[in-house]
């Protein structure tokens, strides 16, 4: 999709609008307003996901298609099941996204696992920085969100972002991603991917919280973020992440 200087001019000038008239970013996302306790300078927010406990169920790529309304054959979180065989490549796997789960593997001779992945929710954001509208953004707490009504479809995000977790919706023509369930995490409550795992394999984090187990996990456990040469400062943290995850 072309972007024409009258674009630009049209959709800057809707921003300077609303930032005249004070909006909020409720206004902007078109989210329910935070509850009057939730302060967003108090909070930075992330997921870790033990790979360990992941068994492959899909409960939590429905948990997410059902509360945030994902078109059939899109995701906005998905899991992967890796089958890994000395000395060859691995074998990667995700039938409509796990969805369903996944078949039986039939291998007893590879090393399997499951990883879950969605937005990583980064703090220097590619995505962010080549939106030539401003409607994709980081919130103050740390979540990226798209603003639909400003989104030209341009799919420049779609193809910065390096783990692949955007899509153009295909009935709006606006980019769609993982936007952390805002709508619930400022409500207190977690997302709907993390509540719905029977395993606690992920788990809702916040990082300027003190007295979050975040930080005694992270302590005890070696983790990493996926594509850590990318340089993005992704916050989905993976405990015993296998060199092989790409």
């Amino acid at each position: 999709m072309d972007i024409t200087r009258r674009d630009l001019f049209t959709i800057g000038g809707k921003l300077l609008v609303l930032a005249s008239v004070g909006a909020t970013l409720e206004q902007i996302i078109g989210a329910a307003a935070p509850s009057d306790a939730y302060k967003m300078a108090d909070h930075w927010w992330g997921m870790i996901i033990d790979i360990d406990k992941c068994i492959g169920c899909g409960n939590c790529v429905r948990a997410c298609s059902k509360e945030n309304g994902v078109p059939k054959g899109y995701f906005r979180t998905w899991v992967e099941r890796y089958e890994i065989e000395e000395g060859k490549q691995p074998r990667v796997e995700s039938p409509d996204g796990a969805m369903d789960g996944f078949p039986p593997s039939g291998r007893t001779d590879v090393k399997s696992f499951y990883v879950p992945k969605l937005c990583n929710h980064c703090a220097d954001s590619p995505c962010v920085q080549v939106c030539p509208v401003g409607a994709t953004f980081v919130s103050p707490d740390g979540v990226v969100l798209v603003d639909e009504s400003y989104c030209l479809g341009c799919r420049y995000c779609v193809q910065a972002c390096p783990y692949g977790c955007r899509y153009l919706h295909p009935d709006k023509d606006t980019v769609d991603k993982c936007s952390l369930c805002y709508h619930r995490i400022t409500q207190g409550l977690t997302t709907a991917c993390c509540e719905n795992c029977p395993t606690g394999a992920r788990q809702l984090v916040d990082f300027k919280n003190p007295q979050d187990p975040v930080h005694e996990f992270l302590r005890k456990n070696k983790v990493e973020v996926l594509k850590p040469y990318m340089a993005t400062g992704a916050k989905v943290y993976y405990k015993d992440l296998d060199g092989a995850v790409r």
